[in-house]
């Protein structure tokens, strides 16, 4: 079956996103919701005694007799695990919409280098995010390397439009991590396109859950699915989902001459997450909210960022192109001494790097250099703990961290 033939019927736009989470598409919209998409993306027609999710393919060769024709010929280049997850995240990533492609990749750092090697070549000009991902910069000594100028400026407030004249491609991250800036993704697509330019947006904080860059009009959905998507901390997986069949098949080129494919276990654990990834989500996102509205009363914390909250300044922007509003809070302590002890402090969260796993986890970001950020800069991700024994947990580790000096 053709993975056209795979795919589900899509639902309308989601709810607005300062609705109730777990109240996006549904029976309003004529399409399966959220749980119904995340729960059935992505399975093979069902075929007595076999399972409904195939376990994973363990194949460096297959057999192929003849001429190589087919979808399976070597190990680098496809397999029906992958086949599967692609399905599922096209599912998640544009519901009813057969055309759109999905490629996976051994990593989200994968996932982006893909976009980014694949479509522009030497001569040619990519605007990139001063707020972006930590290892992005990695990428702009690379691009300059191949001859390709790379221009900067910050997400908030739509700054990337000042820079655009005559580049190829516009890079695009909202939220932004660590900061969760948001920018407007419509208005940015619009003005790149009308200049002749591809637009990508690094969704990984969002997931296609909490904002879907290609009804948003952009060219490419990118996202490390490291994170909320697979949502366990074991698996290291990216994704570029788009439209256009040639630019899919550029993306899927540079995976083949670069080898960055996923391990068929690791295909398989990503695909078996994504059943309760409106379940995580959902519980993560209302948390998350929750945190940041007791956060926002703290006499310790300032500089408070989440999409969500109605005075945060990309509420408005947020609102009006997600869905939900992401599980991420970002806050700053009085220095690095405060954020080190209030670290030390909690009892269920992780004082470890990554975001949007069940287990809560938490850092102080400027450890590693490279993001802009205070000394006493904290990136927390929340989990799926019971919201009250969370935010008991951080209050609990605020008050200790001031006492202690």
């Amino acid at each position: 079956m053709s993975p056209q033939e795979q795919r589900h019927p899509g639902d309308g736009p989601g709810t607005v996103a300062g609705s109730t989470p777990g109240t996006a598409p549904g029976a309003a919209s004529g399409g399966p919701g959220d749980g119904t998409l995340a729960v059935r993306a992505g399975l093979p027609d069902p075929v007595k005694h076999e399972p409904t999710l195939p376990g994973p393919v363990f194949a460096a060769h297959f057999h192929l007799p003849g001429d190589p024709t087919g979808p399976y010929t070597y190990g680098r280049d496809e397999n029906p695990t992958w086949t599967h997850l692609e399905r599922a995240l096209g599912t998640l990533e544009a519901p009813g919409e057969p055309g759109v492609e999905t490629v996976v990749f051994a990593s989200g750092m994968a996932a982006i280098s893909a976009v980014l090697l694949s479509q522009l070549s030497a001569g040619d000009a990519v605007v990139l995010p001063t707020d972006g991902y930590q290892a992005l910069p990695l990428l702009h000594e690379q691009l300059r390397a191949y001859g390709i100028e790379v221009r900067t400026a910050p997400t908030g407030g739509d700054a990337q439009l000042a820079v655009l004249d005559g580049a190829r491609l516009l890079w695009i991250e909202t939220p932004s991590n660590p900061g969760l800036d948001v920018c407007d993704i419509r208005r940015m697509v619009a003005e790149a396109h009308a200049a002749g330019m591809l637009v990508a947006v690094d969704n990984t904080l969002a997931t296609p859950l909490g904002q879907r860059p290609l009804e948003l009009g952009a060219d490419f959905s990118v996202a490390s699915d490291t994170k909320g998507m697979t949502g366990h901390g074991d698996v290291l997986l990216g994704h570029v989902a788009c439209r256009d069949p040639q630019r899919a098949a550029e993306v899927r080129r540079w995976r083949k001459i670069v080898g960055a494919i996923p391990g068929p276990m690791e295909a398989w654990l990503a695909h078996r997450s994504l059943a309760t990834l409106q379940l995580r989500i959902d519980r993560q996102c209302a948390t998350a909210l929750e945190l940041a509205r007791v956060l926002a009363d703290h006499p310790d914390v300032t500089g408070l960022r989440h999409p969500g909250l109605p005075d945060d300044p990309s509420h408005a922007v947020a609102a009006r192109q997600m869905r939900r509003f992401g599980s991420v809070v970002s806050f700053e302590l009085a220095d690095r001494a405060r954020a080190e002890r209030f670290l030390e402090e909690l009892r269920l969260v992780d004082d470890a790097t990554s975001f949007g796993g069940v287990r809560s986890s938490a850092e102080r970001r400027g450890r590693w250099g490279g993001d802009a950020v205070a000394e006493g800069f904290i990136r927390f991700s929340v989990g799926a703990e019971d919201p009250a024994d969370l935010i008991a947990d951080v209050l609990r580790a605020l008050d200790a961290a001031r006492k202690a000096g």
